[in-house]
């Protein structure tokens, strides 16, 4: 019996303890997604693409597959246009192929087509998803029949440049403006996002960062908004060598 009581004791005083070196260190304290997804641009693959060396492996562009650096092989995501919320189930076929880090991931032709995705701005969601998940399961059919056909159809049967005319006229109509930010992380507290800024500010070049509160305990760090995808991805570059674990890029935040 009283060796139940100390024990009882040192596990209240651990979790006391732990409690205390939380809220001691709350400046390091952020909020993490559960599962993996980012938004921002994906590179839509082209020949030229592989030929230029700004990427080391060529992918098939009449299938369902696509490139990512984080998620490992075989596993199953969902790709939204936020334009018109159109989606597709693709399989990562490789986690170790290089390309620019600016983008979130390597697409197929079709992929975009199937998306109805604009070549010039390929801005997409990106989630993982489970394979023991009811969606992927109920999809897993589809995908195997519609992979398959694929593989049989010529290449010059995907028709991405009438695609990206088409989207074009959209475009001119709703007077779209490019404008983005990129979103750094998610802070319980504010003196946390304040302390993320003053490092940026300190070991890179960029300057132009901002504390958007979300609510009384999330406050997110942002760059810009950008109106040029050059000065988007240069500032996308600097800020990686802080080592952010999922950087985003969020439209007109």
């Amino acid at each position: 019996m009283n060796f139940k009581k100390i024990v009882l004791i040192i596990s209240i005083f651990f979790l006391h303890a732990c409690n205390q070196f939380d809220q001691n260190n709350k400046s390091l304290a952020y909020i993490s997604d559960q599962k993996y997804s980012n938004t921002g641009f994906a590179l839509i693959y082209d020949d030229q693409l592989k030929k230029g060396k700004k990427i080391s492996k060529k992918i098939d562009n009449r299938s369902l597959l696509i490139f990512h650096n984080k998620i490992k092989k075989n596993s199953f995501v969902k790709i939204t246009n936020p334009v018109n919320n159109k989606s597709i189930i693709a399989e990562v076929i490789s986690n170790n192929v290089k390309f620019s880090s600016f983008y979130n991931s390597v697409i197929t032709q079709r992929i975009a087509e199937e998306i109805s995705l604009d070549p010039k701005e390929p801005y997409v969601d990106l989630i993982l998803i489970s394979k023991n998940s009811t969606f992927v399961a109920k999809k897993a059919k589809t995908f195997d029949e519609e992979k398959n056909v694929a593989e049989k159809a010529p290449v010059d049967g995907i028709t991405i440049d009438n695609l990206g005319k088409e989207k074009d006229k959209k475009v001119k109509v709703k007077k779209h403006k490019f404008l983005y930010s990129i979103k750094i992380a998610d802070f319980y507290y504010k003196d946390s996002a304040e302390n993320m800024v003053n490092r940026i500010k300190e070991e890179t070049n960029i300057k132009k960062s901002v504390i958007k509160k979300l609510s009384k305990t999330k406050y997110r760090v942002l760059l810009g908004p950008f109106n040029d995808i050059k000065k988007l991805e240069k500032s996308f570059n600097e800020i990686k060598v802080l080592n952010f674990e999922n950087i985003e890029i969020l439209k007109n935040v």
